[in-house]
């Protein structure tokens, strides 16, 4: 090995390179198990590779950690990871744990842990980087001092029911898009992750739920009270929060719809009055609405927004008054690309896509769905009897509808480099074979 000690926080976000120099993906976390008379060992690693899934990777089938890289000996096995009992992540579970120093110097939190190579392909926690309190009368916004502890110097003292700091495992996910982020707290365990939740700020934890499985919202939103609860639902677009209303008991929805800001909750019990399966319940009511008069300057001061979804910046709306759902009549759509052939003083009213015909609020799904195809469109206006504006339906909006529940969970598992390589058992599940009692099998 190049390095012979490393710590985690500086591993993870490694690139993995096979022997050829093939970027084959990166590093997420490390999987230990403990030992009851010596420091826990390092099992190996886990890696995400192209597909953004994560798999488990020996640490045997290691051959070289530094310089930021990781190089493996080539053989990958590409199914999904799945946490054994008696498994330990460290930048998930480990990180911001309390523990108790045995020469009864106090209290201190993990920070950081370093592995060592102890033998050819044995790696250890050899050093645990901690933080103590900070003192008394310190200034408001200074830390605590740091030591570094072995691991028999130190006892946890995390009590049941008591929530671990999660600040650093947030901190590892910064660089995860929303999608990203949903699958890697999925992959949690349960409490973990509801620790994660509570760091994340408002915005970004509804940007995560609106990229879960509609179980896991539920799921997830029904362990947050009930301020907090609310508190992301107006931070979610309208139609995704709708749909997540939708999936709670009627009693907690209406609470929750009675706690969020009344602007945020008009929206949501507006959509809640249509049918899933109809424009009106796939539509969002947050287009982006003009005058006649406006120019092609304001146009695209508009969409550049850096908070607004690409689909919805594909095209303005332009009506006469009021221009909030429902808005007067709907005059037409420009799309942002004939914006950018003409004058930044040019009129939006003048150059209204007069071929886009709207959608009724009843209209069912299958049929917007085929005229986005059939128009080659982004998104489609959604329109009242008396032709006003009442929201959008946009491509997203039609493919979260049409692909299958579970379209964020299921991913091809054919793909593998080599289906052979296999990963040490945990300490109980040498018990297990010992007494008799089938383990599970190996990878």
């Amino acid at each position: 090995m190049s390095t012979s000690r490393v710590f985690v926080a500086r591993l993870v976000g490694c690139s993995v390179f096979d022997p050829n120099g093939d970027r084959v993906g990166k590093v997420r976390d490390v999987l230990v198990v403990e030992r009851a008379d010596a420091s826990p060992r390092v099992v190996g690693m886990i890696a995400e590779v192209p597909g953004k899934r994560h798999v488990f990777l020996s640490i045997g089938r290691v051959t070289s950690i530094g310089s930021g890289q990781i190089i493996t000996t080539g053989v990958l096995n590409l199914r999904r990871f799945e946490q054994r009992g008696g498994e330990i992540r460290v930048m998930a579970e480990l990180l911001g744990r309390r523990v108790d120093m045995r020469d009864g110097s106090g209290e201190a939190q993990i920070e950081d842990v370093s592995i060592e190579e102890v033998d050819l392909g044995e790696w250890e926690i050899s050093q645990l980087f901690v933080r103590r309190p900070k003192a008394s009368g310190a200034p408001l916004f200074a830390k605590g001092p740091t030591d570094f502890a072995s691991w028999d110097e130190i006892k946890h003292n995390q009590h049941k029911g008591e929530a671990q700091s999660a600040t650093q495992l947030v901190a590892s996910f910064s660089d995860l898009l929303p999608a990203d982020l949903a699958n890697a707290m999925l992959e949690l365990p349960e409490q973990r992750m509801m620790e994660v939740a509570g760091e994340l700020s408002d915005d970004r934890l509804a940007d995560v739920l609106e990229e879960m499985p509609e179980n896991e919202q539920v799921a997830l939103l029904n362990k947050l009270d009930d301020d907090r609860a609310a508190d992301v639902l107006d931070e979610m677009q309208p139609d995704d929060a709708a749909d997540l209303i939708a999936h709670l008991s009627d009693e907690r929805g209406e609470t929750l719809l009675d706690l969020m800001e009344p602007e945020e909750a008009e929206d949501v019990r507006f959509l809640l009055s249509y049918a899933p399966d109809t424009a009106g319940g796939l539509m969002t009511t947050e287009p982006i609405i003009v005058s006649a008069d406006a120019t092609v300057a304001e146009g695209l001061a508009l969409i550049r927004r850096h908070d607004l979804a690409p689909a919805l910046g594909a095209a303005i709306c332009v009506t006469l008054p009021p221009y909030e759902p429902p808005t007067g009549r709907l005059l037409g759509m420009v799309h942002f690309q004939r914006m950018l052939r003409y004058p930044p003083n040019e009129r939006l009213g003048a150059l209204i896509d007069q071929s886009l015909e709207p959608v009724r609020s009843s209209t069912t799904a299958a049929e917007v769905s085929r005229i986005l195809a059939s128009y080659d469109l982004v998104s489609v206006p959604v329109v009242d009897d008396n032709h006003r504006l009442l929201g959008v339906v946009t491509i997203d909006d039609v493919l979260d509808h049409l692909l299958p529940d579970d379209w964020r969970s299921t991913t091809d598992e054919s793909a593998s480099f080599d289906d052979t390589s296999t990963r040490p058992l945990t300490i109980v599940q040498q018990q297990d074979i010992r007494a008799g009692r089938s383990a599970r099998g190996i990878r």
